[in-house]
C-alpha cells in the first residue's frame, strides 16, 4: 500500500501528534456548544430558539497566520408535544483550517431530539432525551503547499519545484456523517440540576483518504458527559463539568467547575462566572498527559451568554508554545416567546 507522508513543519508534526490525532474538533467550553456535543441536547433550553456561535483559535504563538482556527454556528428549537414533552430540531455548521498546507474541514449537520418526562412535576421533573443528526462533510487539503521527502536535499535545503512524484490524489472529497445521542435531566429548581449523556460520532465511519486507490475510514468517538448547578448560597452556586472523549487510539478528557454569582433578581437575570478546568488526553503509545490548565469566565444576562476561555498549556510543547495555547469566545442568544413551561431543562 502505498504511504503519503506530509511533511509540513517539524514543529506541525509534533503540534498534530497532540491535537490532530483524535481527528474532530473540540471546544474547552463544551457546555457552550451543546448540538457539537450531542446531539440529544437539540431543543433542550429554557426557551423556545436558540442561537450558539463559538470561535477557537489554538498554538498562534507557534505558527503564527497558519494557526488552527475552528468556528461553529448553529440554531435549534423545541416544539411542544402534549403538556410535558418535546421535540428539538436544530441544524450546526462548522469549519476548522489547521497548518500551513490549509488542512480544511466544513461540516453541516441536521439534528432532531424527542424529550420524555419520566417524572415530577411541572417545576421538578426528569427528562430522557433521544437525539440523531446527519449531514455531508468536505475536506480539502492544499497539496501544492506541501513539503515532500524527496524534494530535501539532505542539507536543509528544500527545493518545491521537484516534482514530489505522487499521483492519485484529491485536494477534496464529500462524505456523509451521522450520530445518535442520549441525554438524562433533573431539575430540582430554577438554580439547581443534573444532568448525564452519551453521544456516538461516525456512526458510518466515512473513508478519510486523499488517495483514489486506498481507504482510510474515519474512527468513530464515543463521548460521555455529565454536569449541574448547585446553588451554595443565596447568592452563589457551583457549576461543575466533565467531558470524555474516546476516538480509534486516542482520549481526551475535560474537568473542572465554575463558581456562579447571581447578580439580578428573578425578573432580571445576571449572572458571572469565573472556572478553572484542566485537559488530560493521552500519547500514542507513550501514556497519559495533562495538555492544559483553562481558565474560563461567562456572563449571562436575561436571554444573552458571552464566556471566555484560555488554554493554558502546560504539555512538552512549553518550551515552543511559552505556554500559550488557545482562546475561545462564545455566544448564545435565546429566544423564549409567549409559550414558557416553567422550570424545564438546566441552563447551558
Amino acid at each position: 500500500m502505498k504511504r503519503i507522508r506530509l511533511v509540513l513543519s517539524s514543529c506541525l508534526l509534533v503540534l498534530g501528534a497532540l491535537s490532530l490525532q483524535a481527528q474532530d474538533i473540540h471546544f474547552s467550553q463544551f457546555y457552550l456548544s451543546p448540538l457539537n456535543l450531542n446531539p440529544a441536547m437539540t431543543g433542550v433550553m429554557n426557551c423556545n430558539s436558540r442561537l450558539v456561535a463559538n470561535y477557537r483559535n489554538q498554538w498562534a504563538s507557534v505558527l503564527k497566520s497558519n494557526a488552527y482556527n475552528t468556528y461553529s454556528v448553529s440554531y435549534d428549537q423545541r416544539i411542544p408535544v402534549g403538556r410535558y414533552d418535546y421535540f428539538g430540531v436544530g441544524g450546526t455548521f462548522w469549519g476548522d483550517r489547521a497548518g500551513e498546507a490549509e488542512f480544511e474541514t466544513l461540516t453541516g449537520k441536521l439534528s432532531v431530539s424527542y424529550s420524555k418526562k419520566m417524572g415530577g412535576y411541572r417545576s421538578k421533573a426528569h427528562y430522557l432525551v433521544f437525539g440523531a443528526e446527519g449531514g455531508f462533510a468536505q475536506r480539502s487539503l492544499d497539496f501544492l503547499k506541501l513539503r515532500w521527502p524527496n524534494q530535501h536535499d539532505g542539507q536543509g535545503g528544500f527545493d518545491p519545484n521537484i516534482d514530489s512524484g505522487e499521483t492519485d490524489l484529491m485536494d477534496n472529497f464529500t462524505f456523509v456523517d451521522m450520530a445518535a445521542g442520549l441525554l438524562w435531566f433533573s431539575v430540582f429548581d430554577e438554580n439547581n440540576n443534573l444532568y448525564i449523556g452519551g453521544s456516538f460520532h461516525h456512526l458510518n465511519r466515512a473513508n478519510q483518504s486523499f488517495m483514489t486507490d486506498e481507504v482510510d475510514d474515519l474512527y468513530s468517538r464515543v463521548t460521555v458527559h455529565a454536569g449541574g448547578e448547585f446553588l451554595m448560597s443565596s447568592r452563589v452556586g457551583l457549576v461543575p463539568g466533565v467531558i470524555a472523549m474516546w476516538q480509534g487510539p486516542s482520549f481526551q478528557v475535560n474537568s473542572g467547575a465554575s463558581l456562579k454569582f447571581l447578580l439580578g433578581d428573578s425578573r432580571n437575570y445576571q449572572a458571572f462566572q469565573l472556572g478553572t478546568w484542566v485537559r488530560v488526553s493521552n500519547k500514542i503509545d507513550s501514556g497519559v498527559l495533562v495538555d492544559a490548565a483553562i481558565l474560563s469566565t461567562r456572563f449571562d444576562y436575561n436571554n444573552f451568554s458571552l464566556g471566555f476561555s484560555y488554554d493554558v498549556n502546560v504539555s512538552d510543547l512549553t518550551p515552543a508554545s511559552n505556554n500559550n495555547g488557545a482562546f475561545e469566545f462564545a455566544l448564545v442568544y435565546k429566544i423564549c416567546g409567549p409559550e414558557r413551561r416553567n422550570v424545564y431543562c438546566p441552563r447551558f
